[in-house]
Formats: C-alpha cells, sequence, structure tokens
C-alpha cells in the first residue's frame, strides 16, 4: 500500500504552501489521475471529487510566516508531515510505505522515498497534487476576498506580472512571503 505526497504552492510569493496525503483504494479509476498541473480546471475538480470520496487523504499547511521563517522546502516538508499525521491510517499500516514528489522526504513514521516526476507516474502522488493544488487554490481564492486588490483569484498568489505590478503599487500584502528573491531586490516594500 501507498501513500503519495505532493504539494502546491512553493513558487508563489504570497500564501501558503498545502500539501496532500493520498491512499487509493484498489478500485480507484486511475485513469482521471495526472499530475494537476497538466488537467483543466473541469478535469482536476471532477478527480479531487473523486478522491475525496473514495480515497483516504488527508491536508496539511505552512503559512507564509512559516515559510520565511524556516525557508520553503522546509515548511513544505512539515506541511507533508501535518498531513501525515492528520491521515486516518488504515489498520494494515506495517505494509504501508510513502512516495514523494521531488527530491526530500518528510520526517514521518513510515518508510518515505523520493521521486523526481512521481506526480507525473505514480496515482497516489497524482491524486495528492491534485488535492494539494485544489485545496490551495481555493485559499487564494479567500483572500482574494480579504485583500481584493492583489487579484489572488486569478495567480493565486505566483509571480505574475501582474502580480508583481500590484504589489509595487500597493506594497506587501499581509500574506505576502517577505523572504523570497523579489523583496530581497526591493527592501523598502517592508521598511527594512
Amino acid at each position: 500500500m501507498i501513500c503519495g505526497f505532493d504539494e502546491a504552492g512553493r513558487g508563489p510569493l504570497a500564501g501558503p504552501v498545502c500539501a496532500a496525503a493520498v491512499i487509493l483504494p484498489n478500485d480507484f479509476p486511475v485513469g482521471v489521475l495526472r499530475d494537476s498541473k497538466k488537467l483543466s480546471l473541469k478535469e482536476r475538480e471532477y478527480a479531487e471529487k473523486l478522491i475525496r470520496e473514495k480515497a483516504l487523504w488527508a491536508i496539511g499547511w505552512a503559512d507564509h510566516k512559516e515559510i520565511d521563517e524556516i525557508n520553503i522546502l522546509q515548511a513544505s516538508l512539515l506541511a507533508m508531515k501535518r498531513a501525515f499525521e492528520s491521515l486516518i491510517l488504515p489498520e494494515n499500516v506495517e505494509s504501508l510505505t510513502a512516495i514523494v514528489d521531488g527530491l526530500h522526504i518528510p520526517n514521518i513514521s513510515i518508510p518515505c522515498k523520493a521521486l523526481v516526476k512521481a506526480d507525473d507516474t505514480i496515482p497516489e502522488v497524482m491524486a495528492a497534487s491534485i488535492i494539494a493544488k485544489t485545496a490551495r487554490d481555493r485559499e487564494m481564492e479567500r483572500y482574494a476576498g480579504l485583500y481584493p486588490e492583489y487579484g489572488y483569484e486569478k495567480h493565486k498568489g505566483y509571480p505574475t506580472k501582474e502580480h508583481r505590478e500590484r504589489i509595487a503599487l500597493y506594497g506587501p500584502s499581509p500574506i505576502q512571503r517577505k523572504t523570497f528573491k523579489m523583496y530581497k531586490l526591493q527592501p523598502t516594500f517592508f521598511n527594512i
């Protein structure tokens, strides 16, 4: 049995990083799964609905402050650990192993290996990719309601031209990651 892990939100300039842990049942229709970035919004939402209904899954978060304190890699691994710790594990947990998309593994209590591009090849990791992305996108849409001037509903905090222009115009939002490179080049945004 495999527990797949992936995260969403490593590259943005704002907002949290979200990680998901997913264990799929043997009869899951894996044909609906792919890397979340390769699915249309409609396909992603359909796959998310099936995963939430049929699989064991959990989400973990690390917010922008934690990202600034411990760096994005460590925050991503922390979010994965939190997802795992929130997961309701099956009875035969001794047969469970984890696969993480990428190069690094979280500190969890089951055997775990990192695999580059696992979100494109391992169904459980594809499912985790979908759950993490849809959860983070919704969180950024919620932030768009709180801070409408930043356009988070469109770019989800990623460093698009529009996002950078809005930061230049309005200054940092309350959910900006202050340690990311853009801010090191422009410390006046933060009155440093």
